[in-house]
């Protein structure tokens, strides 16, 4: 057991497979992400759309999150993965075949996006939950952090390139890359086994009752519910802006979808920088990294909405998401090694309830402002 513990997780093949998968798949979503909101803005040229159909995604999100999480302490994280990311896969696919033959109109995006954000209650809990079954507890810093590092490295390198194939092809080739991107993580998912079951009193009881058995064992551990207290703050502050704000702001000073690549390639590049820290620091002291990180992040919001030079904007992107992503490694690795595996699909489910919950008011707010 040590010595696998000592070991790397990219040496276990079950992990190298969802790793493999979740990369290519992670590269595809770039695409959509700049894709959607230059779509929206070529249809509507409002702000206030662009947000609305955000928050369209974020309320079934936030609202069936706790049952997601139910749900996958239930049955198994990966099944529910699977057909999650089938779900995708047709979804963008049509989208796509829409724009293709000319008759997209925006209340199918509303339909695409709300459908997109009952798929990500229940992938969301059930991919953190997985994650623990494959490697060990004293590999999941490292597990975490390679796994958010390459997404970010997509983030990173993608959406500059998805940008100029958007303004070579059009939206619609954008769209159709992602729904072949999701074949790789469902490919990667058959090839993995079940993780074991483990038996509680949750798996025969209803679905309330699980849900408030997980509600429970958060609010008994003060750590986990201050967290999430911080968590939820932090979520609505910036949520709206840089979701909204960015699309808006390229679109209406540089009117370019290459620049709005550009903006989420800085972010994705401090992230990726702070996930690389984070992976070679231990972290304790928790409550200063949480204090540090709020207020750096504060100061960098509200610089962003100051700010209107391509130069100064992109530094500070980064400076911002560099804080947020050191801090989300050790978070993460914190609660998943903290939380019993009997219930840690519905505890990571109340931590995404907790950062996700406020969003859609984020987003509306963040669109009617740039409205």
């Amino acid at each position: 057991m040590d010595s696998t513990n000592a070991r790397h997780p990219i040496f276990n093949r079950e992990f190298r497979y969802l790793w493999i998968g979740n990369t290519v798949s992670g590269c595809g979503d770039q695409f959509f992400l700049v894709a959607l909101p230059w779509l929206i803005l070529q249809l509507t040229g409002s702000g206030a759309v662009l947000g609305g159909i955000m928050m369209v995604q974020a309320i079934p999100r936030a609202a069936l999150m706790l049952i997601g999480g139910a749900v996958t302490d239930r049955i198994s994280p990966r099944k529910i993965m699977i057909l999650t990311a089938a779900s995708r896969t047709f979804l963008v696919a049509a989208l796509a075949a829409f724009i293709w033959t000319h008759h997209v109109g925006i209340w199918q995006i509303y339909v695409l996006s709300f459908l997109f954000g009952v798929a990500d209650a229940f992938a969301a809990p059930a991919a953190q939950t997985l994650l623990p079954s494959l490697v060990a507890p004293a590999q999941l810093p490292a597990a975490n952090a390679l796994s958010q590092g390459t997404q970010q490295l997509a983030m990173l390198t993608m959406p500059a390139p998805a940008g100029i194939i958007i303004a070579a092809f059009g939206v619609a080739s954008a769209f159709s890359i992602d729904a072949v991107s999701f074949l790789f993580i469902i490919a990667a998912l058959l090839m993995l086994r079940d993780p074991p079951r483990i038996e509680s009193a949750a798996s025969r009881s209803n679905i309330v009752h699980s849900i408030l058995e997980g509600l429970r064992y958060v609010k008994n551990d003060v750590a986990l519910r201050t967290l999430l207290l911080v968590a939820s703050v932090l979520n609505f502050c910036i949520a709206g802006p840089l979701s909204v704000g960015l699309a808006f702001l390229a679109k209406s000073e540089f009117g370019s979808p290459t620049v709005y690549g550009l903006l989420m390639s800085s972010v994705a590049a401090g992230s990726l920088v702070g996930l690389l820290l984070a992976a070679a620091r231990q972290q304790r002291k928790r409550g200063w990294l949480l204090l540090v990180v709020s207020v750096v992040v504060g100061i960098c919001t509200a610089l962003i909405g100051l700010l209107r030079q391509l130069s100064s904007l992109l530094p500070i992107l980064f400076v911002m998401s560099a804080s947020a992503g050191f801090l989300n490694v050790h978070l993460l690795g914190w609660f998943q090694q903290r939380v019993d595996r009997a219930v840690l699909g519905r505890v990571m489910s109340v931590l995404m309830f907790a950062s996700l919950g406020l969003m859609p008011l984020s987003l509306a707010a963040a669109g009617v402002a740039v409205q």
